[in-house]
C-alpha cells in the first residue's frame, strides 16, 4: 500500500513538473510573438503610388469633376458670346498714369496693402486686450468687452463700416484734434511717411478704414484670444502661480507659447477674412484694389479680365498669409515640444 502511495505521489510530481514546462513554454511562445509583432515594421502605405491609393468615393468625385470641367468647356464654347480681350486687360494695368509715377492698379494695390498692415496691428493689439479682458474674472474689464464684442459681431459688416465711417470722419476726427494733420496737412512729408501712409490728402480716408476694418475685426480676435486661454488646463495655472511668477512672466513663459499654438489656426483665418474685408471700404471712396478695380472695369469694359487679375491678386495675398502662419504654427509646436 506504500508502495502505492509512493508511486501515485511521484506521478503527481511528475505532472506538476510537465503542467509547468508547457507553461512556460507557451509562455516564452507569446512573448515571442508580441515581440516580433512590435519589431515588426508595418508596411507604409505611402510608398504606393497615388492613384493606388484613391478610394471609390475618390474616384466618383473625380469623374464627376472631369464631367462638370468638360460640359463647362462645351458651353463656354456654344452658349458664351464673350471676346476675351486678356491683351488689352494687362496693357491697362501696367499703364502709367501721366504724372509718371505707378500704374493706377498698382497704387491700389499698394494701398490694399498699406490698409490691410495697420488694420492687422489695430485688430491684433485691440483684439488681443479685448481677449484677455473677456477671459477676465474682474466685472469692471469683462462687462465692457462683452458688449462691445456682442455689438459688433451682432451688426453687419457693411452697416458698421458706414455708421463708423460717418463718424469717425464728422466727430472722432475733430474731438481728437486731428484735423489739422489728417484733413489740413499742407506741409511736406518725407519717403517714409509716403511709404507707410501714402499721400498726405488720403490720411484721413486711411484711418477709417485701418479703424472701421480693426475694430471690426478685433471683435472676432478676441473671441479666438478667449477661447485660447480657456482652453488652457487649469494644472497650468496653478503651476505657474506655485512658481511664483509675475503676471507678465505667466503669460510670456507659461501660457503664451500654448496659447499661440492653439489659436494660430483660427487666427489665420480670421487675418484673411481682415485682408477680404478691405474690399467693403472701397463703398466709401477709399482708393484701395477694388475700388481702382470697378474704375478700370467701367471705363475700359473689360468686366471679366480686370475683375479675374483683381481675384487672383486677392487669392495670392491671402494664399501668402496662410502660409505665413503655416509656418509659425509649425515652429510654435516645435518650441512647445522642446520644452
Amino acid at each position: 500500500m506504500y508502495c502505492l502511495l509512493i508511486g501515485n505521489l511521484i506521478r503527481f510530481i511528475d505532472y506538476l513538473k510537465l503542467k509547468k514546462s508547457t507553461n512556460y513554454y507557451c509562455l516564452n511562445r507569446n512573448d515571442v510573438s508580441s515581440t516580433s509583432a512590435l519589431t515588426t515594421p508595418k508596411p507604409n502605405i505611402h510608398t504606393k503610388p497615388w492613384y493606388q491609393r484613391l478610394t471609390l468615393l475618390d474616384g466618383v468625385l473625380l469623374a464627376a469633376i472631369c464631367v462638370f470641367a468638360g460640359w463647362l468647356y462645351y458651353r463656354s464654347a456654344v452658349g458664351i458670346n464673350y471676346h476675351w480681350r486678356w491683351e488689352h486687360a494687362f496693357t491697362l494695368i501696367f499703364i502709367p498714369p501721366s504724372q509718371g509715377s505707378i500704374p493706377y492698379f498698382f497704387q491700389g494695390l499698394i494701398a490694399t496693402l498699406r490698409l490691410s498692415l495697420w488694420s492687422m496691428v489695430l485688430a491684433l493689439s485691440f483684439g488681443t486686450l479685448l481677449g484677455v479682458a473677456r477671459h477676465s474674472k474682474i466685472a469692471f474689464f469683462k462687462t465692457p468687452a462683452l458688449i462691445f464684442i456682442q455689438l459688433v459681431r451682432n451688426i453687419p459688416p457693411l452697416v458698421f463700416v458706414f455708421i463708423f465711417y460717418f463718424f469717425v470722419s464728422n466727430q472722432l476726427i475733430p474731438l481728437l484734434g486731428l484735423e489739422s494733420i489728417l484733413r489740413e496737412h499742407n506741409g511736406d512729408i518725407n519717403a517714409v511717411q509716403e511709404f507707410l501712409f501714402g499721400p498726405a490728402n488720403l490720411w484721413e480716408n486711411l484711418a477709417s478704414g485701418v479703424i472701421c476694418i480693426g475694430l471690426l475685426s478685433s471683435a472676432y480676435i478676441a473671441e479666438v484670444i478667449r477661447a485660447g486661454l480657456e482652453g488652457i488646463p487649469k494644472g497650468q495655472w496653478e503651476a505657474a502661480d506655485s512658481l511664483g511668477l509675475s503676471a507678465l512672466s505667466k503669460y510670456r513663459f507659461v501660457v503664451g507659447p500654448q496659447v499661440l499654438t492653439a489659436i494660430t489656426p483660427p487666427l489665420a483665418g480670421q487675418t484673411i477674412s481682415l485682408v477680404k474685408d478691405t474690399s467693403i471700404v472701397s463703398l466709401i471712396s477709399i482708393q484701395e484694389m477694388t475700388f481702382v478695380g470697378t474704375e478700370m472695369a467701367n471705363s475700359s469694359g473689360l468686366i471679366f479680365e480686370i475683375w479675374l487679375i483683381v481675384g487672383a491678386v486677392y487669392f495670392a495675398l491671402c494664399f501668402a498669409l496662410s502660409r505665413l502662419f503655416k509656418v509659425i504654427e509649425q515652429r510654435s509646436s516645435a518650441y512647445l515640444n522642446h520644452q
